[in-house]
This record gives C-alpha cells, structure tokens and sequence, in this order.
C-alpha cells in the first residue's frame, strides 16, 4: 500500500522505505537516470518539511548536482513517461521570445495555463493583464533583456539585448569565452512576470569540438519541473551545437531549493521503484542551420522505453 501524502507527517520514515522494496533492491545504481531518483529518495527521506507560496506544501533540501553525456545518451526519463512534445514546443516558444501562453495552448501544450488564468494573474496584481499574457518571462529575457515589456502583442524586434544571438556569436567567434551566459532573472521585471524564472542561468564551454551546458535552477520541483528542465536545456545544448558545428558533450544541472511537494510523495515512490531503461537517443534535422527554424518535425527521439504515466497534479 501506499502511504497518503495528508498522512505523510505522521508516519515513520522505515514505513516509507519498506515500500521502496524495488528501489533498495537495486544495490549497483550506475545508471544516469539514478543521479535524479536518488536526488527525490534523499529530499523524501531527508528534507525539511515547510510551507510554501502554493499552500501545499513541501519537503525541501538545498544544493544537488547533476551530469549527463549528450554524447552517449538524451537523458528522457524512463521511470515515467514524459511529455517530449510538450518539451519541445515550450523550448521553441522560448527561442521565439513569445509569452502568449495561446501559442501553447493551440498546439494543447497546457503546462503554462494555470499561470495565466484570471485568478492567477490577480493573486500577482497583475490586475491588467490580459489572461495568458505571460508578462516578461523566458523568451522575453532571452531575445530582449532590458526592453519594456507591454503586452503579449507588442512587435520587440531590435529591443533590449538579444541574450540569444550573443551567446551564438560568441560560441562561433570567441569560443574560449567565459561569458557565454544566458539569464533569465531581470529583478526589474520580476513583479510583471506571471510566474519568475525557475532555471534562471546557464553558461556554456567549448573545448575540442564539442558545447557543454551548465544551468543554475533556483526552484526545483522534483515530480514535474525537473524532469522537463533536464530534457529542455539538453535538447537547447543540441541545437546550438548543430548551428554552431559542434557536437553536444555534456549537460550539467545545478539546483538550489530542490523540494518535492506533499501531493507528489505517493507518485514519487512508485516512480523510484521503477528501474530505468536505457536512456534514448536524440536526432535533430541536420539541414538546420539557424535556431529559428527549427519546428518540431526537426526532432526524432529513438529507442524511447518508458514505463507509464504517472500522475502529478500542479502546484500552482
């Protein structure tokens, strides 16, 4: 049986590893996908247990690292089935610099519609905003950092800094740079945001041929979000080595409040007692050439064995 998140607190922490009788059965835990079951095992079982800005609740540790190979794996999860579309078209919106939550909701990508409901925008005295206009959050940032946001319908072409094209610049011409950074957090535009950026940095190296990634994530859900952000920035370290005639080497995740919330445990401990399947491979349109153009028929995932769906309701 399972143990209800509502009961959570009153439970010793043994009855919640008898039920992880597959998880510790697995002695030798060398698969990639292990550096994030372990990550959700440590916070379940060792965390904090805290309130929260969405009032469900949480248990939280702070400080995780993780490492993935591009070049031997696309790190897809496997102990879940995970929403690859999804992940592809909020990627693309991103690199459009587009925050009308619409676009998404066209192509039935939902993940950013309870962020943009009436009431949602409300609770962030966002009392003019039309719903769904997301306000200055990722794409903005990355296409026109420092420009003055005014609506989901505004025309921004040649405002702010094209945070973008600058890092594709300088990985073509200045590859030994240290500065090829891209950031999302604007403290002057947090409070006209819908939502603040969660993945709020990443950097990127080049060394022999091949562009690694490393992103600073500063609010890690553990049962949604992660799983999306592990896929999302490799698939993006994917596409800027191809326009950049390079091959993609590694992916490196750093967390800050990395939690799980209460209404995600019972999921979570089905989903560590699943043992992982190789991870798939990732195959991206070679005839790609600038990071604009890429739609989502340009993404081919092979050999993806998943086990099932499993069901996590959104803090929100």
């Amino acid at each position: 049986f399972f143990i209800h998140y509502s009961w959570y607190i009153f439970y010793p922490l043994q009855l919640i590893n008898k039920q992880l009788v597959i998880y510790h059965k697995i002695k030798i835990k060398n698969h990639p996908e292990y550096q994030y079951l372990n990550t959700v095992y440590d916070i379940i079982l060792n965390g904090n247990k805290m309130s929260d800005r969405t009032g469900v609740g949480v248990i939280s540790k702070f400080g995780y690292m993780m490492k993935y190979n591009l070049d031997k794996y696309f790190p897809l999860l496997t102990t879940k089935r995970v929403f690859f579309r999804g992940i592809i078209e909020e990627l693309l919106w991103f690199i459009k610099g587009d925050t009308n939550g619409n676009n998404l909701l066209k192509k039935n990508v939902r993940i950013w519609e309870a962020n943009g409901t009436r009431e949602f925008l409300d609770n962030r005295q966002l009392f003019n905003r039309e719903v769904n206009d997301l306000g200055p959050i990722y794409g903005f940032q990355w296409r026109h950092f420092g420009a003055e946001y005014k609506d989901m319908y505004s025309d921004y072409t040649n405002q702010g800094v094209d945070q973008l094209k600058n890092i594709i610049d300088l990985i073509k011409n200045e590859p030994t740079s240290r500065r090829i950074l891209l950031c999302a957090w604007n403290v002057k535009d947090l409070n006209q945001m819908a939502l603040p950026p969660c993945h709020i940095l990443c950097q990127f190296y080049v060394a022999n041929g091949y562009l690694s990634c490393i992103m600073y994530q500063r609010s890690c859900d553990l049962g949604l979000g992660v799983p999306f952000n592990i896929a999302s920035y490799s698939i993006f370290t994917y596409m800027l080595a191809q326009v950049c005639n390079l091959k993609p080497l590694h992916f490196i995740h750093v967390l800050g409040n990395a939690h799980v919330y209460n209404n995600h445990i019972d999921s979570l401990i089905q989903q560590l007692n699943k043992v992982p399947f190789p991870f798939p491979t990732l195959k991206l349109n070679p005839d790609v050439k600038n990071i604009e153009d890429f739609t989502f028929s340009d993404f081919t995932i092979e050999n993806y064995v998943h086990h099932g769906k499993i069901y996590m309701e959104m803090a929100a």
